[in-house]
C-alpha cells in the first residue's frame, strides 16, 4: 500500500530576519513569481505562429500581517526607507508542520519595505490591531523541501 501525502497546514509558518525570529506573523501572502514570454518569428518560419521565448523573472510583493506590539523594528525600518535610506535584508518564510519542524523554506534576498499600512480601529469591535508590511523582494529562492 502506497503511503499517503497530505498536504501541510498554511497556518503554521516563521519569518525570519537576517536569521533572527523578528516578530510572530499572523499571515504572510504573495509567494509568487513569473515570466513574461517574448514572442519572436521569423519570415523562413515554416508555421504561421510566433516564437516563445523565456524573458525576465519578476518576483510580487510580499504581504506580512501581524497585531501591533511595542516593538518598532519594522515601522523603524520602514521609516528608513522613507527618508531614501533603503535597508535590504534578506528573509526566510518557512512552513512547520504540526509538530513544529520546518518543512519548506523560501528565502527571499534584498527585501525592503515599501508600503506600511496601519490598523482600522473600531470602538465598537474586539479585532486586535493589525499592521501589513508590503515588501519588495529581488529573488526568492527555496532552501529546504522536506
Amino acid at each position: 500500500m502506497a503511503s499517503r501525502l497530505d498536504p501541510y497546514s498554511g497556518y503554521n509558518f516563521s519569518v525570519e530576519l537576517d536569521g533572527i525570529t523578528r516578530a510572530g506573523f499572523r499571515e504572510c501572502s504573495g509567494l509568487e513569481n513569473s515570466q513574461n514570454a517574448g514572442e519572436y518569428r521569423e519570415g523562413t518560419d515554416k508555421n504561421l505562429s510566433v516564437r516563445k521565448l523565456p524573458g525576465l523573472v519578476t518576483h510580487s510583493d510580499i504581504t506580512l500581517s501581524r497585531g501591533i506590539t511595542s516593538d518598532r523594528k519594522l515601522w523603524d525600518w520602514r521609516e528608513k526607507a522613507m527618508k531614501g535610506n533603503v535597508e535590504r535584508h534578506d528573509i526566510s518564510i518557512t512552513l512547520l508542520d504540526d509538530n513544529g519542524n520546518a518543512k519548506i523554506t523560501w528565502n527571499l534576498f534584498d527585501c525592503w519595505p515599501r508600503q506600511w499600512t496601519g490598523p482600522s480601529l473600531n470602538a465598537t469591535t474586539d479585532d486586535l490591531a493589525i499592521e501589513q508590511l508590503v515588501l519588495a523582494c529581488e529573488r526568492v529562492e527555496v532552501d529546504k523541501w522536506s
